[in-house]
């Protein structure tokens, strides 16, 4: 069996290498992270690690050509993976299905058409035979073939904390040179009024490089881990750059911060294109759990400081006064909200369309 599969963010393809493990005597085609030997993808995805709309903008003809050869390439498919990245998914998943209508197309991890674009629910459908929402309040948005099939990072974390209490402060500025760039110097601020060990998490994949010449020589403040999650686990607290790590520190049980600083230009645009009061998944679950719009909400499980607002006084205010006690209670609510893992539902689909190939 062949699975053509668009995996490009760091993130689906950690949830991709869970699923996996479900699946055996499969061929993996298409736009992934290698694990096998046997593994020949098309592209890395590091080839699409672009941030901002000017990078993006620079980049629409390649995206383009990627489209064209992934389109052909589903030829040899017997099943279709789609895995977030909407703006080339979404596009992806409408030129193979006008190419090749009886090929099955899954979508894990959908767009977030609850915040905006809420018209992409209706193409995902039109487009696509199964989807899998990893959001249970997802599925209001959908008419049909959505499905809750159970949050992937549920697959993958080890560790629960039943108490707030640890060993050392966790700082993590983002996965992206930009993010880092924006966030670090700040950090650093912050870790130097800090008498607690100091450990900077830095993604997995940037294992090997050389990490003085991205993020300066003030690296050297901080003990080095590439074990998010274990180092969660062991904190008393984090101070987090917006995304998945957010929910990761929430769902273990690590009282933390969030912050996030986009280019001023990417700042505005988003301002006034999405209408939310919050940012972090957690804050945004957290909202769904209190009967409130998601990312609209009023109640939230941990502070937000965007833009200007992200500067070592906040940050260490909140470092200071944080209820951490009720941050471990509430954070295992959200735990028992999202309820199980994600992967085995999405290997069972896949299954299933083997047996009738």
């Amino acid at each position: 069996m062949k699975v053509l599969v668009s995996a490009l963010e760091v993130s689906a393809n950690v949830h991709l290498k869970v699923l996996r493990a479900h699946l055996k005597d499969i061929e993996w085609l298409g736009i992934y992270e290698p694990i096998e030997p046997t593994d020949r993808p098309l592209f890395s995805p590091k080839t699409f690690s672009v941030m901002g709309f000017k990078e993006v903008f620079g980049k629409l003809f390649f995206f383009y050509q990627m489209l064209q050869k992934m389109r052909l390439l589903a030829q040899e498919a017997d099943v279709i993976l789609l895995m977030d990245s909407s703006s080339f998914n979404l596009p992806l998943a409408k030129r193979i299905k006008k190419k090749y209508p009886q090929k099955p197309i899954i979508y894990y991890i959908l767009p977030q058409v609850w915040a905006w674009k809420s018209w992409r629910a209706k193409t995902l459908e039109r487009y696509c035979d199964k989807l899998g929402a990893i959001l249970p309040f997802e599925l209001q948005h959908y008419s049909k073939k959505a499905s809750y099939v159970g949050h992937p990072l549920l697959d993958e974390i080890a560790y629960y904390k039943d108490s707030h209490e640890g060993q050392g402060v966790v700082f993590m500025p983002g996965s992206r040179k930009q993010e880092i760039r924006a966030l670090f110097p700040i950090f650093v601020e912050v870790a130097k009024t800090i008498s607690q060990r100091r450990i900077l998490v830095v993604p997995a994949h940037l294992q090997g490089s050389d990490l003085k010449a991205l993020y300066g020589a003030e690296i050297d403040l901080f003990e080095i881990s590439y074990n998010t999650h274990e180092s969660l686990y062991q904190a008393s607290f984090a101070f987090i750059c917006s995304g998945t790590a957010t929910l990761e520190a929430a769902l273990i049980g690590t009282p933390f911060v969030l912050a996030y600083k986009a280019k001023a230009l990417d700042f505005f645009i988003v301002k006034h294109l999405v209408k939310l009061t919050c940012i972090g998944l957690a804050n945004i679950f957290y909202n769904a759990l209190h009967q409130e719009p998601p990312g609209r909400g009023k109640t939230m499980l941990h502070q937000e400081f965007i833009q200007e607002d992200v500067n070592p006084a906040n940050l260490l205010e909140v470092y200071t006064k944080m209820d951490r006690v009720h941050f471990v209670q509430e954070a295992k609510k959200l735990r028992d909200y999202l309820a199980k893992g994600s992967a085995s539902q999405v290997a069972t689909w896949i299954e299933e369309y083997r047996q009738k190939t």
